[in-house]
């Protein structure tokens, strides 16, 4: 009895164990668990397999039978790798069939990106983003050249518009200059009731004859030239773009009727010219060879008469600006605002004209109006009145404009009166205040000095034994009160100055 339930729990283990496993069959073998037969195999109820995997660049293939566990099923399906592959398969030797491969090498993503970051820097692509942003900006050059000069170009035909050979202005007929010599031009001018500048279409013709050979002067307002017309030699003022209104105001002033004086710069022509692709404002004037006031003081002493005379017909000039002239050819009255040293020329005969007319203003008694013009340029600080410094200066009274060119001229006197000779000894040439404020002083600078403090340039002490320096020194304070209104006028002034030159002559005679 007990032998039978033996044989029959040995049946039923393997009858379960064939029922899971299935029957045995045999596998190519190439392995270390193959028998050592002619034709190695072995016996497996599972799967047989074949293998190739590639370790250090050298390839190996193996063929067996899968272990009877739960790995087998896990190894038949555990994909391809790149560098061992598995294939499995049912059935006595199947496993001689089966070749498997290694896949194709592929790029990683690593290198990838160091072929895209190579391809990015090949020279093409270089020279591509080198040369594109390049020829961009060189396109817009062009572009805005192009628009440059149809713009310039627009303004010069504007500018020229009118007839070139013979043109109305103002009831007169303009023709060109031709080869008439500037004396001769304005000879005409003035005989014909322009009282001032060349008519507006000779200006221009005048303009375009010009040859500029030398800069002479340079200011904040641009340069000023040496030029040559019909062989004489005028001065041409070049003003800077952002200064176009104090040459339209200088145009405006120079071309007032009865301006023309003998101690007023002479004026010639106004005009836009083109020059180097650019717009440039012309102011043509004479000139004068010894240049400044201040120039002449720095590279000259002077003496008694020489003095007197540079003062005197330099106020002439200031009372010609001051006076208005009435009647139907009449004349406003003018208040420079930026008489300096700077502002005043000396001519070949040593005597003094005022220029530089850019921030004047205008009056008319009939119209009690104040013309000031468009242009906010102030005057320079170092000649400023205390009103101006403190601002209480009244904006409404032309008066109050005639009395700050009266305080500046005051200046003035004193920066001629030193350079003058008395007992052998003439001071260096020196700005007023130039002991008391910076070489440029600020507004405040000024205010300080002048306002609070009150200063005024110092006096030399060996003035007091020269008759004439004594009563100079005592005119130039009456030009610099405190009180605008206690100062000299400057029709006062150039008659004490010619009374002045007088009693020296009467001097001279006597010894």
């Amino acid at each position: 009895m007990k032998m039978a339930t033996g044989l029959i729990t040995l049946l039923l283990v393997l009858s379960v164990k064939q029922a899971v496993w299935g029957e045995p069959f045999k596998c190519a073998c190439h392995d270390s668990g193959c028998s050592d037969e002619e034709h190695p195999s072995c016996e497996t109820s599972t799967k047989c397999y074949s293998s190739i995997s590639e370790t250090d660049g050298e390839i190996e293939r193996r063929w067996g039978c899968l272990p009877e566990d739960e790995k087998a099923d896990i190894m038949c399906h555990s994909g391809v790798s790149s560098t061992i592959v598995v294939e499995c398969c049912d059935g006595d030797f199947c496993n001689r069939n089966l070749q498997p491969t290694l896949p194709s090498p592929t790029v990683l993503p690593s290198s990838d990106k160091q072929g895209e970051m190579s391809s990015a820097y090949s020279p093409a692509s270089l020279a591509i983003s080198v040369v594109a942003p390049i020829a961009a900006l060189v396109v817009f050059v062009a572009i805005a050249v192009f628009i440059f000069r149809r713009l310039h170009e627009k303004r010069m035909r504007d500018l020229n518009s009118r007839d070139p050979e013979r043109q109305q202005i103002n009831g007169l007929t303009a023709v060109p200059a031709g080869d008439n010599t500037l004396q001769g031009l304005i000879d005409v001018s003035c005989t014909s009731g322009s009282g001032s500048g060349l008519p507006f279409l000779v200006q221009r013709t005048v303009a375009r004859q010009i040859t500029l050979i030398e800069q002479v002067g340079k200011g904040r307002y641009g340069e000023v030239w040496r030029g040559v017309y019909q062989g004489e030699s005028i001065a041409v003022k070049i003003f800077s773009s952002r200064d176009e209104k104090s040459w339209n105001r200088e145009t405006e002033i120079y071309n007032t009727v009865l301006l023309r004086h003998d101690n007023i710069l002479g004026f010639i022509a106004s005009d836009m010219c083109s020059r180097n692709s650019c717009t440039q404002l012309w102011l043509i004037t004479h000139y004068h060879e010894h240049g400044s006031l201040y120039d002449y003081l720095n590279r000259n002493t002077l003496d008694t008469a020489l003095m007197l005379q540079l003062l005197t017909t330099a106020v002439s000039g200031l009372v010609h600006l001051h006076t208005e002239i009435f009647g139907t050819q009449g004349k406003k009255a003018i208040a420079h605002r930026d008489i300096k040293s700077k502002n005043i020329l000396v001519k070949r005969n040593q005597t003094c004209c005022i220029a530089d007319l850019g921030l004047a203003v205008m009056h008319s008694q009939e119209t009690n109006t104040i013309d000031i013009g468009s242009n906010n340029r102030v005057g320079t600080k170092r000649y400023m009145a205390p009103e101006l410094l403190d601002e209480s200066m009244n904006l409404d009274s032309f008066d109050s404009f005639k009395r700050i060119d009266v305080y500046a001229f005051g200046l003035v006197l004193w920066e001629v009166s030193r350079r003058c000779i008395v007992g052998g000894i003439a001071e260096e040439y020196r700005p007023p205040f130039y002991d008391t404020v910076p070489n440029d002083p600020s507004f405040e600078d000024m205010r300080k000095v002048v306002c609070d403090a009150q200063m005024r340039p110092a006096i030399p002490n060996r003035w007091s034994n020269d008759s004439t320096m004594t009563a100079l020194a005592k005119l130039m304070k009456e030009c610099w009160f405190h009180n605008s209104s206690a100062r000299l006028t400057s029709l006062r002034i150039k008659k004490t100055l010619m009374k002045m030159q007088e009693g020296n002559k009467k001097l001279k005679v006597m010894y």
